[in-house]
């Protein structure tokens, strides 16, 4: 068949590396002039292998644990999967090149089509040819709204980073010998809406923030303020959250354009690459796949969505009742 994939991120990549492979006629339209997600913290679950197995090469730190900062108690969280530290652009310009070596097209810098999205005329597509259309467009995802869907909720990630490479600094050169930027734990504040978090990623340490965006700013300051950190290489994004995925036989969305991110945490590369295999073990059965999406991850949303209510609730009102120490598979709690 032959099927347009709209956007380059980790989902359309993926899909048209798989769907070439299959046999299909794939075309990825992207707008921008380059490949490579930039805002993300890459912290992924050794999942990522099972679906690109030469991600093993850019793993930059493996994370075991993780540390939940109440104001009265710290909780140890121990992953049943270790968690990588992956650069999310790196990742993406590998699995270019697997597409393109697949078979698949790939196009950069394409305004003609992001008018044709952009006028909710997405038909003409279908005239040039093409016989399925997935959406793979990002939190902002114009696909989805061309289809007159409703967006998903949307929390504001920012993120920032701590250089440790600095050899004129007695500070940095101290933490590079204490290893703190290859520590195998991440740090986390819980905030109101969200958390604020610490990644060791080898040279460099990443601090960041998940909140709703009118909060996310001002609280992120604070902390930095509190702490005494200035930030290098500022970058911030939206986060969707939500599920949606049309009801329609050629057309479809995938990964954060479904807003399928992690409820607890925003990440959405595991997430987005199951409902990606979903999506080809269905291939070209477009609403068969929506009922597999629905029936594999709504009950894990919503299971996650009250977990997350009732821990943070515990942790800021009754926080003796929470275990000191507690073990969670990761990508879906359980």
């Amino acid at each position: 068949m032959k099927v347009a994939i709209i956007g380059a991120g980790i989902n359309g990549l993926y899909l048209s590396w798989k769907l070439s492979e299959m046999g299909h006629q794939v075309t990825v339209f992207e707008k921008r002039e380059k490949i490579g997600k930039e805002v993300c913290s890459g912290l992924i679950s050794d999942r990522i292998l099972e679906f690109i197995p030469e991600s093993k090469d850019l793993i930059k730190n493996q994370i075991e644990h993780c540390l939940i900062h109440f104001s009265r108690k710290t909780v140890k969280i121990n992953f049943s999967k270790n968690f990588f530290v992956i650069s999310h652009y790196e990742l993406d310009n590998l699995v270019v090149k697997l597409a393109e070596n697949s078979g698949a097209k790939i196009i950069l810098n394409h305004p003609g089509l992001t008018s044709v999205v952009l006028t909710s005329d997405i038909n003409i597509l279908l005239r040039r040819g093409f016989e399925r259309i997935v959406g793979c467009d990002g939190a902002n995802s114009e696909v989805r709204k061309s289809l007159g869907l409703k967006d998903p909720e949307f929390r504001l990630g920012i993120q920032g980073f701590v250089s440790q490479n600095d050899s004129s600094s007695t500070r940095a050169k101290r933490r590079v010998e204490m290893n703190e930027c290859s520590s195998t734990f991440v740090e986390t504040w819980p905030t109101k809406n969200g958390f604020l978090w610490k990644i060791p990623r080898g040279i460099e340490i990443e601090y960041g923030i998940i909140e709703k965006p009118k909060e996310a700013k001002e609280i992120f300051n604070k902390f930095l303020k509190g702490k005494n950190i200035q930030l290098e290489k500022i970058n911030s994004a939206f986060i969707p959250q939500g599920l949606i995925i049309p009801q329609s036989p050629r057309i479809t969305l995938c990964g954060d354009a479904a807003g399928l991110t992690k409820p607890w945490s925003g990440g959405g590369v595991i997430w987005g690459l199951m409902a990606a295999d979903l999506l080809l073990k269905n291939f070209p059965d477009f609403l068969k796949y929506k009922n597999m999406v629905k029936k594999f991850f709504f009950p894990k949303i919503i299971f996650s969505k009250i977990a997350a209510k009732m821990i943070y609730f515990l942790g800021f009102n009754m926080p003796w009742i929470l275990p000191r120490e507690y073990k969670i598979e990761g990508d879906f709690l359980l």
